[in-house]
Order: C-alpha cells, then sequence, then structure tokens
C-alpha cells in the first residue's frame, strides 16, 4: 500500500513537542496515528533514542504496569500508542512532565477526543497539547483524486484501496470491529446491536437538525440513551455534532444542533453505497457532498471549538457553516451544483449576519466572484488558497 505523506502533521508534532512535555496525537481508529508516529520519530534529529509503547500489545501492556519504573529512566522520544486503554499512566505523565527534562518527550496516540481523554487526564492541564488527526483530506492526495475520496473516504486503507470493492469491504469490516471490538475495549457498555442501529438511524438524518425525541421514538429508548450513544460516536470521531449560532435579532432561529456522519466513506458504507455510480443517483448524494466539504473546511482552518457553526431561521433562512476569525464571520454554503445562485436566504444570512465573505462551494475547478463579497469555488480552489479573508 503506497504510504501518503502527511507533512503538515509531522510540522505540527514538531513544534507541538518544543512547546509542551507531552502531546496527544488523537484521532479515529485506522486514521494513520501510529504510521504518523513512527514516520515522525525517523525524521527526528533532536533525540538520541525513541522508544514505542503500544497498549493493545500483552507485552508492552505488562512493561507499563508499573508506569513509572518502567518511564523514568528514560530518555528521548516515548512513544505511548492507545492510551485510552490505561487511564493510570496519565497522573505518571504528570510527575514525569514536571521534572522539565529537556531530553524526553512524550508523544502519546488516543482513538478517542481530547473531551474524554481529559476527563482521565485532569492531572495534565497546563502540560499536554493536542493534534487531531483526521482521515486522508483533499488538500493531501491528487487533486484528480477528491471524487474518490469523497466516494471512499479517508481512511488510509479505504481510500488506497484496490478497487472499489476492497475498500467497501474494508470499510464493512471496520464498522464491525468498531461496534464489537474498539467500543467495549474504550469501557464503554452499550450492546453493539444496539449502537449499530442507531449509527444506522443517523445516516438519514445526516446535515438535518437533531430531533433526540424522534430519534428516541423510532429506537424506542429515551432521550438521554440517545444523547448517550451520540456523546460515544462523537467522542470517537464517527459524529460530528455542528451546533447553531444565534444573533440578536428579531427572527426565530433554531436552537437544535445539525449532526454528520465524519468520514463520507463510512456514510456510504452505512448506506448501502458501493461506488461512484451508485452514490450519484442517491438520495443522500447532496448532503453527503455537504457533510464531505464541511470536514474539509474545518480541518484546513482548524477554528476552535467555540468558532464554528450553521445559521438556520424558522422562516428559512440558512447557512451552512460559518466561522468566526477574530470579530469577522466568514460564510460557507455547499451545493452539488453547477448553477449556483445568490437565494434570497443567502442574502437574509449575508445582512443579518453581517458576513464578511461568503464562498458558495461546488464540485468542479470554478471560481468566481457573485458579487464583491460572495466568491463561487470549486472545493480544491478554496483548500488551495491559504487565506480565506
Amino acid at each position: 500500500m503506497k504510504l501518503i505523506k502527511r507533512n503538515r502533521y509531522i510540522s505540527l508534532l514538531r513544534e507541538a513537542l518544543k512547546a509542551s512535555p507531552v502531546v496527544a496525537l488523537l484521532g479515529p481508529r485506522q486514521s494513520g496515528k501510529t504510521t504518523l508516529a513512527r514516520e515522525f520519530s525517523k525524521q527526528q534529529k533532536r533525540w538520541k533514542a525513541v522508544y514505542h509503547f503500544d497498549l493493545e500489545s500483552p507485552r508492552d501492556s505488562a512493561r507499563l504496569s508499573d508506569p513509572l519504573l518502567a518511564l523514568e529512566n528514560l530518555k528521548g522520544l516515548i512513544v505511548i500508542d492507545e492510551i485510552q486503554h490505561n487511564p493510570e499512566i496519565f497522573p505518571v505523565l504528570r510527575v514525569l512532565a514536571d521534572q522539565r527534562k529537556r531530553d524526553t518527550r512524550f508523544l502519546i496516540l488516543g482513538s478517542a477526543s481530547s473531551e474524554l481523554i481529559n476527563r482521565s487526564s485532569e492531572s495534565l492541564a497546563g502540560r499536554i497539547y493536542f493534534v487531531e488527526l483526521t482521515p486522508l483530506l483533499a488538500e493531501e492526495v491528487p487533486s484528480d483524486s477528491w471524487q474518490t475520496l469523497w466516494q471512499r473516504g479517508g481512511f488510509p486503507p479505504s481510500f488506497l484501496a484496490a478497487s472499489d470493492q476492497e475498500s467497501y469491504r474494508w470499510r464493512s469490516d471496520f464498522v464491525r470491529t468498531f461496534l464489537e471490538r474498539d467500543i467495549p475495549q474504550f469501557g464503554i457498555k452499550i450492546p453493539a446491536s444496539a449502537l449499530g442501529r442507531f449509527w444506522q438511524m443517523l445516516t438519514h438524518v445526516h446535515g438535518n437538525i437533531l430531533d433526540y425525541s424522534e430519534l428516541g421514538r423510532s429506537l424506542s429508548v429515551s432521550d438521554t440513551t440517545v444523547r448517550r450513544y451520540l456523546d460515544v460516536l462523537t467522542d470517537t470521531y464517527m459524529v460530528r455534532v455542528l451546533k447553531p449560532w444565534h444573533e440578536n435579532i428579531s427572527k426565530r432561529q433554531v436552537k437544535s444542533p445539525k449532526v454528520y456522519i465524519r468520514d463520507s466513506g463510512i456514510l456510504h458504507q452505512l448506506l448501502g453505497i458501493r461506488d461512484q455510480t451508485s452514490l450519484e443517483g442517491h438520495p443522500k448524494v447532496g448532503a453527503s457532498w455537504e457533510g464531505f466539504c464541511l470536514e474539509q473546511i474545518i480541518a484546513k482552518y482548524k477554528p476552535g471549538r467555540d468558532e464554528y457553526f450553521f445559521w438556520s431561521t424558522h422562516q428559512g433562512a440558512e447557512l451552512d457553516l460559518m466561522i468566526k476569525i477574530g470579530d469577522k464571520k466568514i460564510g460557507f454554503e455547499i451545493k452539488r451544483t453547477s448553477a449556483p445562485k445568490l437565494t434570497k436566504g443567502l442574502k437574509i444570512a449575508m445582512h443579518d449576519l453581517k458576513l464578511k465573505k461568503l464562498y458558495y462551494i461546488v464540485p468542479g475547478q470554478h471560481s468566481f466572484d457573485l458579487t464583491s463579497n460572495v466568491h463561487v469555488s470549486g472545493l480544491d480552489k478554496l483548500l488551495s488558497s491559504e487565506r480565506i479573508l
């Protein structure tokens, strides 16, 4: 399998380890964290020694059964993979980080979100830097491969598979393994069949407003259970919950979040979409394109957790994505169309939100202005731009 070099993340890790004694590289299973850590280790000449521990390996897990004894005399770069399997290591890392050894740094890898890791690592507050690794992005693959990336998703084994059939089979295995093995290993006690049905149901509301009660009724479970299931899929990077933005205006605004399956390939597998032809004719093709672009934009411009939103009113005006940059607001409207136009709803969004600029994201190589502050752009054109102001 061809290795795609992820130089942007190599640079991020290098800078993070200069600034912090502990760096957490987090992302979904099979997104390439271990490969990236090993590639990063090979390129570094700062440390004389590199130590790798994998907490899914019985041997390494046994070696770290007394983590202070195992780690305190090591000097160099210490990589600990699948850290969420042993939360008892976090207090030891605090002790070792406070020793401030110039020649020792810790790179910990985890398949759970920073929120989930933080609940186990409160003692590392102020001593840890988080880097989130996504599956492959459009800017990391050849420009003529974006349709394959959209259809198969960004998990390297899926994107790089020899055929659509092999890619689909890998994603089927991934979903089954995630539900049956990974979730229990996280210490989460939810039956695989129940979480699987919930995940499947989310594909039908992908890109829509979340209605917890409706989902609960469909599954014959409580709203609390729905929220718990959603938290699990969010904390393990399978789902993104997009928060609504509220303006102090006279219009009634939507206050419930939207939900997206983060990887388009996983979305398509759960929907039974096996190839590009099936995708093009599927009723969810527009919502799939919206979610795919949304993930690319958020990963590219890296807004903070409280800096990106969608906006919608009960009168029908809406905006797919808004990013705050300082005191400026940048809007993104995402449509799978060859004839973009400035609708009444977008004009309302421009006016009410006081957008500095609006990008209309479409497939293809388009790049032109609709108005002085509304720009139509193909996704790859947008991603190749360093600035959006």
